[in-house]
């Protein structure tokens, strides 16, 4: 029987399924506060390759290896966890560090175009992760089996819409649906839906954690469970930063 899902491909019920019951003893098993431990270690492997790849960008290099580093090293880091999440405690910072490269080399180039514009993004995505934690805590918003349905449906949607943009732009050198970029009501309005579906999937992946402590997963699953939260924790700094690069050109 399903107990739980969770749109976020790392964070699904099948992710923990094996490693139910295989630590028992006090102290071998998921907890809240040992995810939210490697989490913020996660966000500090982060941070420093963040940096580092920023001030490359700003010394006059070219930003596009670092960042394809990052995107193809963190593809490669990822789909090995999903398989061998006994790994994660290994894995998981090295993808941090991957993830920070990507993270610095875009957020440099939009800070370079919109100055000040990814202090701006880190500050509302912190905001709009405590304002969705609080709404979990507090029940505002219940995790039903038909809300996880609805967003699993459309956060695969956009997945492929975004898919397709990049296979479309890689053939033809404009990406299909190009109005999603643009500074128009329409574009901007877009930005403002999967904004608000990648903060939707926090609450999805609170549920999940929490579910996962109850469920007495492994202890190596705090380590997968704070790697599948930074993923969408990022997705929604990006998001985020896009949608105000849109209202910067208006």
């Amino acid at each position: 029987m399903a107990l739980f899902k969770s749109s976020n491909p790392t964070l699904q019920e099948k992710s923990y399924e094996g490693t139910i019951f295989q630590g028992m003893t006090a102290g071998d098993t998921m907890t809240v506060k040992g995810t939210l431990n490697k989490f913020g270690f996660l966000v500090l492997m982060m941070i420093g390759s963040t940096v580092f790849s920023w001030s490359q960008f700003n010394k006059g290099g070219d930003p596009m290896p670092l960042m394809l580093i990052g995107v193809f090293g963190g593809l490669a880091l990822a789909i090995v966890m999903m398989i061998k999440k006994q790994w994660s405690p290994y894995i998981a910072p090295a993808y941090g560090i991957m993830e920070g490269l990507f993270v610095g080399s875009v957020s440099a180039m939009y800070d370079y175009a919109y100055p000040g514009l990814p202090t701006q993004a880190v500050a509302l995505t912190l905001l709009v992760t405590l304002i969705m934690f609080l709404i979990y805590r507090y029940r505002i918003i219940k995790v039903t089996g038909k809300f996880r349905m609805v967003i699993v449906i459309a956060t695969a949607a956009v997945g492929v819409f975004y898919l397709i943009q990049w296979i479309t732009y890689l053939a033809m050198g404009s990406p299909i649906g190009s109005f999603t970029n643009a500074a128009t009501p329409l574009g901007i309005g877009f930005s403002i839906l999967v904004v608000g579906l990648a903060a939707l999937n926090l609450l999805l992946n609170f549920d999940t954690i929490e579910k996962g402590v109850d469920m007495k997963a492994a202890k190596y699953m705090e380590w997968y469970s704070a790697f599948g939260l930074l993923v969408t924790i990022v997705w929604l700094y990006l998001e985020i930063l896009r949608l105000l690069s849109k209202f910067n050109r208006n």
